[in-house]
This record gives structure tokens, sequence and C-alpha cells, in this order.
């Protein structure tokens, strides 16, 4: 294991919120859990590095195998982590944004069969959370696509109320000078956690889940805004993005549009089921990065060391480079459960290439 080492002054403002929004909206909450995505089980490899806990056969013996090198903790830097006071309440799958010195968390699962319907506020000045306001009673709760201009923060389609229940198209921003919303233009289609970013004077969403969840979607959609407000009446058709899913990071660097990781699937609500109770489906994560910079052309560059998910808010642009903090990757072979990834990811925008740079307390196998 590499030494410990504090984590570098000018990365400690930004790879803290990354790492606080890692927390609050990917790990699960503790006494009440929200629907955790399931995952592909991969085939176990003779050739990888990691000892897996084995299973016991009916005559007793423990089998053990090693885990492919998805499951594995990269080579990393063990940094010094400060703990941040918790969030007022538990949340899976909701949105932040920060402005300024202030965190902006809205909505999400509490429990499976409870959503929230407000915004917290935690100021990075006094490290407190200072403020508790409602959001429209029209706006999703949970897989919301999510962008902020320094002001406004626009909050676009997403999941409405508890359980598995389907995505609307419905797009609303806040003003948070005054804490006033208003409604823009619904979307085409509904998305489900679509990547979500303003680029060269629009706003652009993309990608994400269908309305039925599972599915993913290829559907690019665009409309102009400024101050908060849409210049147009209907969102514009864009060229497709050419992998869907919900849970990836969306990015703009040097006036270049990024897509970084996500999922293919997710649960689903169960055929003929009142309260569309969730239940499993087959589930892919990958670390594939796409980049526009044309507007007209897709280009794929350097995959993310590992497949990467749940990181649509776990990401800052500081020192000409991407950092992706955590995320989620591949369910266990063996235990079945969901494994968090601790790393610390550096995407040189200048070279086009990734490295490991840092690690978390949280990663999948340096947990109890």
């Amino acid at each position: 294991m590499a030494a410990s080492r504090p984590l570098p002054l000018r990365l400690a403002v930004p790879l803290a919120l990354a790492l606080l929004l890692a927390l609050v909206l990917v790990a699960p909450p503790r006494r009440a859990a929200g629907p955790r995505p399931p995952a592909r089980v991969s085939a176990l490899s003779s050739s990888a590095r990691t000892p897996a806990k084995g299973k016991r056969t009916k005559g007793g013996e423990r089998v053990t195998g090693h885990l492919n090198a998805t499951y594995a903790d990269l080579p990393a830097p063990r940094w010094d982590w400060e703990e941040m006071p918790a969030a007022p309440v538990p949340r899976l799958d909701g949105a932040a944004v920060q402005i300024g010195d202030l965190l902006y968390v809205f909505a999400g699962y509490g429990s499976l069969d409870h959503v929230h319907s407000h915004v917290d506020v935690y100021n990075f000045t006094s490290n407190t959370w200072t403020e508790r306001f409602d959001m429209p009673k029209e706006m999703a709760h949970s897989h919301l696509g999510m962008v902020s201009d320094g002001r406004y923060v626009y909050a676009v389609s997403g999941q409405y109320g508890p359980q598995c229940r389907a995505s609307i198209n419905r797009n609303f921003v806040l003003d948070t000078q005054t804490k006033k919303w208003h409604e823009l233009p619904p979307l085409p289609l509904p998305g489900y956690a679509p990547a979500t970013q303003l680029w060269r004077g629009r706003l652009h969403v993309m990608g994400g889940g269908k309305e039925d969840r599972h599915e993913p979607g290829l559907e690019r959609w665009s409309l102009a805004v400024k101050d908060g407000k849409a210049l147009e009446n209907e969102w514009r058709a864009e060229v497709p993005i050419p992998r869907g899913g919900p849970h990836r990071a969306c990015v703009v660097a040097n006036d270049k549009l990024f897509v970084i990781g996500g999922q293919e699937g997710d649960f689903m609500a169960k055929p003929g089921s009142p309260i569309f109770k969730c239940v499993r489906r087959h589930e892919v994560v990958y670390g594939d990065v796409y980049m526009l910079d044309d507007g007209s052309k897709w280009k794929q560059v350097s995959p993310m060391p590992k497949p990467d998910s749940h990181i649509e808010f776990a990401w800052v642009v500081v020192n000409n480079s991407i950092v992706v903090v955590g995320g989620t990757t591949e369910k266990h072979p063996i235990t079945k459960k969901m494994i968090l990834v601790g790393e610390v990811f550096r995407f040189d925008l200048e070279t086009m290439t990734w490295s490991v740079i840092g690690c978390t307390k949280l990663s999948g196998s340096r947990q109890p």
C-alpha cells in the first residue's frame, strides 16, 4: 500500500466538495436504503491479483478465487481526509451544485418509499448546514440532470416519486439569490439521470435512461438559455451520443464537452405493481469517455482506469485537469454487494490521458 501523504492545498477545496457529493449522493443511507443499482457479474480470473473470499461447497470446503481487476483497488497514494458535518437527511440519487462557498443539495431518496422535495444548503466557510427550502411540487425527486451558471440552477427531467416510478420531462430553474423558481419548456422525451451541461450558450441534455429507467437513451437535445431564461420555445435535436445510459459525469473544459463513465441498465418497476416496486435488472458499468469539440461529431478518447458510475456530481476541473472522485463499479461477484470506487482519477486535458492520483476511505476492498 502506498504511504499516506497530505492532500495538496490547491486541490483541497474542490476535492472536498467532490468527496462530499460522493458520500451524500452515492453511499446508501445507513438506516433507510434507497434503490441500489444492480450490476453485471463478471467472471473470476485466475490471472487477477486480488484474492476473494470464497463460498463453501456442499461438502464444506471453501472455494476461493481471484477477482477480476475491475474489483481491485488500483495502486494510489493515501490522502488524509477531514470528515465534514453529516447532511441533515440521508440521501441517495439526489443532485448538487456548488456556487461560491455554498453547496446546494437537491431531492433524493430518504428510503425506497420516501423521497425528498427540498433543498439543503451547506456553507464551506462556516462548515455548517445553514438553510433549507422547498422545491416545486411538480419537480422530479431523484435522478435529475443538473447544472449551474454561477447563479441559476437548471434542474432537468428525472424521476417523480419513490420506488421505481417513471421519469418526467418537466424542467425548472432556481435563482439562488431570490430563491424563486420558474419552469422551462418540457423536453421532447422524459429522461432518467441524463447528462446535463451548459455549453456555448445552450443547455445540453443527453443520454440517461428512458422512461422505463432501464433502456439507455441516445438522444441529445439543446435549448438556448441566458440568465435562467429560455430564449426558445422548443428544444433542438442534436447529434446523438454514441453510448447511452445514466449516472455520467458531464463536463465542459477548454470549450470542449466531455461525457465520462456511466452505466447501461438499472432497476425497473415490477410489471403490474401498484407502487412501482423496484426489481433488479441487468446492468453494465463502463468507463468510456466521449468528447465533442465541433458540435457535430463525437470522439472517443482514453477510457477511465476502471468502470465508474454515479459520478455526475463527483467531479471538478482544476489545473487543466478533470478530477473524478469515487463512484460505483460492478457488483461484487461473490458477495453480490455494490462496490464503491475509492480512487481519485485525473484526466489531463493536454495529454488526454488518465492517472490515479489518490484514494478515499470508501473503496470496495478497503471496506471492513
